[in-house]
């Protein structure tokens, strides 16, 4: 029986010299795993991994078995949408900031040990799929883990919002726009934004304004069955922006309808540590003397 196939996506501006890559391709290369290095990044430049062979990624995912990326949680973000669609599970090593999507920090990759019998945990977060609609024509389409973000230019004004569930009015919104979030994007923009934590394993939508003007409501978590969608009301020329995953951002016209809603695909986690996401969340986010 062939090894199983383990991709090691390191991003260099985090793993400076690819040390962490290193020690772990050596420790799974001692338990048998079959690896390659892939870039996370389409452009790769001389000397960018050191001295590995980078191979391109959509060729090797087919039948990868794993995918382990060294960086911050926004290398996770940038590869989620590929592993989801090919089904591939992620274990992310946190060599970023916060990190609340990687499973082990930069010093804890003794821990990829357990991979040895893969009696693998797998967490599945759910995705959302954003598209535009224009005139009538899907003119743009996404798949999310954390959020999608409607809002103004680089230039800062007040945009005006409606949004709607399942084709019922349910608020209008005036200031910077609105983030519509999974509960893995809860500690992400939407959480800066003011919006709740919620339990990153759960399934829900949630609606988080930036900056409102309009005081009547702070943010909704409302069912995933719910398809939601948004129109810009109100806003002449001002541009106004779609962000999905921190993505490039997709200019909106006047007339456009954003919708969004739970996809059918979804993001895998491999767990290897027992800590519960409370535990997680209150190491990252609280005083010491608070833990």
């Amino acid at each position: 029986m062939n090894p199983k196939k383990i991709i090691l996506c390191p991003n260099p501006s985090r793993d400076y010299g690819m040390k962490a890559t290193h020690e772990a391709d050596a420790i799974l290369k001692e338990m048998g795993f079959q690896t390659v290095v892939c870039s996370p990044f389409r452009e790769v430049r001389a000397n960018m991994f050191a001295d590995y062979q980078v191979r391109p990624l959509l060729q090797e995912l087919p039948g990868a078995s794993l995918l382990i990326t060294f960086g911050g949680d926004g290398t996770i973000l940038h590869l989620a949408k590929l592993a989801a669609l090919h089904k591939t599970p992620v274990l992310g090593i946190n060599m970023g900031g916060l990190g609340f999507i990687a499973e082990l920090e930069a010093t804890q990759l003794d821990a990829l040990s357990r991979l040895r019998d893969w009696n693998l945990k797998i967490e599945r977060r759910m995705m959302l799929d954003v598209a535009v609609f224009r005139d009538g024509r899907q003119v743009y389409n996404n798949l999310g883990l954390n959020d999608a973000v409607i809002r103004e230019g680089p230039i800062s004004h007040v945009i005006h919002l409606k949004v709607f569930s399942d084709g019922r009015h349910l608020t209008d919104i005036a200031g910077d726009g609105v983030i519509i979030s999974t509960p893995t994007g809860s500690t992400a923009y939407s959480l800066s934004a003011g919006g709740p934590v919620v339990e990153p394993v759960s399934q829900s939508l949630l609606i988080c304004p930036i900056c409102i003007h309009n005081m009547r409501f702070s943010s909704y978590v409302l069912s995933p069955e719910h398809t939601l969608w948004v129109e810009l009301d109100r806003n002449g020329h001002k541009p106004v922006f779609l962000f999905v995953d921190e993505s490039r951002g997709f200019s909106l016209l006047g007339t456009d309808r954003v919708v969004v809603r739970r996809s059918r695909h979804c993001m895998e986690l491999v767990r290897l540590t027992e800590k519960s996401f409370c535990e997680i969340f209150a190491q990252k986010m609280l005083p010491p003397e608070s833990v």
